[in-house]
């Protein structure tokens, strides 16, 4: 069976970066809809950015321009660049998988279409 390996969480300042990484075994980043979501503490776990199989992302309004979704096949691994990061930005952020390619834009996106889930990492923010 594959399994989801999230990595490269931590504390940062306001305004500071992150590098998200997922690694995957058993699976192909090549094919599907691949995505990273969050969940912050009191609130409901949400999308934050997806990349279809051919490359393209979608992201959610608060997170453009900040944030960069990308992934290297030939390491069958999926990124989540993060900038200019915000208090708001706390949370633990999963990557997960569907078995069919992004067919929705963020944010109407339903979490029961993603059926491969990492055990999540967590990132905070002070000011």
């Amino acid at each position: 069976q594959g399994t989801l390996a999230e990595s490269g969480g931590g504390s940062v300042q306001a305004g500071g970066s992150l590098r998200l990484s997922c690694s995957v075994a058993g699976y192909s980043v090549s094919n599907n809809c691949w995505g990273w979501f969050r969940q912050a503490p009191g609130k409901e776990r949400e999308g934050v950015a997806i990349i279809d199989s051919g490359g393209k992302p979608n992201y959610r309004s608060s997170v453009k321009g900040r944030f960069t979704v990308s992934k290297d096949n030939a390491k069958n691994t999926l990124y989540l660049q993060m900038n200019s990061l915000q208090v708001e930005d706390t949370a633990i952020y999963y990557c997960a998988a569907e078995t069919l390619d992004c067919s929705v834009t963020l944010p109407d996106i339903f979490l029961d279409s993603f059926n491969y889930w990492g055990q999540g990492t967590q990132v905070t923010v002070s000011s």
